[in-house]
């Protein structure tokens, strides 16, 4: 028989044992007698007799190296070392098959905590919406939908039961043609029935190349804004809109006293609409002067947009809504970010999480966030949906869903649909208590005291956690809007002291709260 000899590698065994087609490394063939090219062992060698020809290798997987090998009787009957002997050796010193098995390891545990994975877990530790506070979301997302259209007189995509709009009080829609591609089709509604200026954007057109140019002007830490950093297409794309709609909105606002300014907006629209509110609310005197509580924006399947101590300094205005898996809220913005968090996700998973928080120009969704769960894990069919609500700094959307259902969760229809159902569950719970009209008028007051709270216990954990750019103001809704830019771009993070400062008084507030008299009482 062929004789056979093992040399170890660094992730293979080198055998003879193999068919022809599988050979890697082949000892040079005999040329003549006494040969350099020749490779002869020596008859001294036990089992390799000195007319044999060299065999040929081939590569076995590495687990195989705990078989004997004795190196010193190769090298000392060899008599010269090659590199592959070299890396032979240096391997099995290394325990590189050790570290190849626990990388193995760490890749399997990962991709296993993926699978179990549920879009649900992101928001369990939330609390639940109120029919109040999401009343507007399924209105907005028909809003959104009647951009899609053509005529407004002729429908011909519209949900069951229509839009709920009348087509006489739109002021007029902008196509890509109005806007020679600096920003998405939208529209400009006043919203009589419920006292509103409502300024809805459609969702990204992917037969629009000019929507791609949107998504892909942006570099990691390009723009800055207010403190933070912003996505940089989609702030241009919003500061036109501004422009170009700023004189419409105040006529309006001037003509009906009282109303409230809405932006609405789905996926590319959602990011732009988020922008749109910063540059309004930094813009209040071109709108007549509005108050920053009558503007707010409902951002559907939100686009990664701005930094987060943005995104939580400005959870008073901005309002985010994401069905179950959907899978934009969890990646990055530019498509190639897109690609490289679905299929290289790993590189995100050792990157420790206060690192990523501490990072300002990282991006997160914007505001508060709305998460409508209808799935359970392990589980066929949709459930009754559940609707929670928070202000969260750390576990922000953070991990991708691998999930059949993530780009289907993405459809503005499914959140609309599934929105409604939520809607309509919590309105026939509070039917079965009938609260009277003054008392409804007191859990609203109470609703937007929580809110306050909870944005205010978000921004002391944002300082706590080391977030950049993050100022804790003494009362809600009293944010500093004329900060110097010279101070924003030199801001650093808080001393030591100031964030001991923070975690004591967010620890305080765990264990307290003020009653109706400013005092301060144990929490129930």
């Amino acid at each position: 028989r062929q004789p056979h000899v093992v040399i170890f590698s660094t992730s293979r065994l080198l055998t003879s044992r193999s068919n022809r087609s599988s050979y890697l490394f082949t000892w040079p063939r005999r040329k003549a007698a006494g040969s350099r090219a020749c490779r002869r062992f020596p008859a001294t060698y036990p089992s390799l007799p000195s007319t044999s020809p060299p065999p040929r290798l081939r590569c076995l997987p590495s687990y195989a190296f705990f078989r004997l090998i004795d190196f010193r009787t190769l090298i000392s009957s060899y008599g010269k070392i090659t590199w592959i002997d070299w890396i032979s050796l240096m391997s099995i010193a290394c325990c590189l098959p050790v570290v190849e098995c626990v990388y193995c390891l760490a890749c399997a545990r990962w991709a296993w905590q993926r699978c179990l994975h549920s879009g649900g877990y992101d928001s369990e530790t939330w609390g639940l919406a109120s029919a109040s506070e999401f009343e507007p979301v399924p209105r907005m997302c028909r809003l959104i939908l009647s951009v899609y259209e053509d005529d407004l007189e002729n429908p011909q995509w519209a949900p069951p039961g229509g839009y709920g709009m009348e087509p006489r009080w739109v002021v007029h829609r902008r196509t890509y043609e109005d806007t020679h591609g600096h920003a998405p089709t939208y529209l400009i509604y006043v919203d009589h029935h419920h006292s509103d200026v409502v300024l809805a954007v459609r969702g990204m057109n992917m037969a629009k190349e000019s929507d791609y140019a949107v998504l892909l002007d942006n570099k990691l830490g390009q723009k800055r804004f207010d403190g933070g950093y912003v996505h940089n297409g989609l702030l241009k794309a919003a500061e036109w809109v501004f422009d170009a709609e700023c004189d419409v909105m105040r006529d309006l606002l001037e003509r009906n006293p009282g109303y409230t300014l809405t932006f609405a907006g789905h996926s590319l629209g959602s990011g732009v609409v988020a922008m749109l509110t910063l540059v309004a609310v930094h813009n209040r005197e071109r709108l007549g002067g509005i108050d920053r509580k009558m503007i707010r924006c409902f951002a559907m399947a939100p686009a990664r947009c701005m930094s987060l101590n943005l995104a939580v300094r400005y959870a008073d205005v901005i309002n985010a809504v994401v069905l179950q898996d959907d899978f934009l809220p969890r990646t990055d913005i530019p498509l190639e970010d897109i690609f490289k968090s679905l299929f290289w996700c790993l590189i995100d998973t050792c990157i420790p999480e206060s690192a990523m928080l501490r990072d300002p120009r990282r991006l997160y969704a914007p505001g508060r966030l709305y998460h409508i769960v209808e799935r359970k894990p392990f589980r066929c069919g949709r459930y009754p949906p559940v609707v929670r609500t928070a202000v969260p700094v750390d576990g922000r959307f953070e991990h991708v869903i691998l999930s059949c259902n993530a780009i289907s969760d993405h459809a503005i229809i499914w959140i609309e649909r599934e929105g409604q159902r939520a809607l309509d569950m919590m309105l026939e719970n509070e039917r079965t208590t009938e609260a009277p009209e003054i008392q409804r008028m007191g859990d609203e007051i109470t609703i937007a005291r929580d809110h306050d709270e909870e944005q205010q216990a978000a921004l002391r954990r944002a300082v706590a956690l080391g977030v950049a750019d993050v100022n804790v103001p003494s009362t809600y809704g009293t944010f500093d809007e004329d900060i110097n830019p010279e101070a924003d771009e030199a801001s650093p993070l808080l001393s030591d002291s100031g964030r001991r400062r923070a975690i004591w008084d967010e620890w305080i507030s765990r264990i307290f709260e003020k009653d109706e008299s400013g005092q301060m009482v144990p929490r129930k």
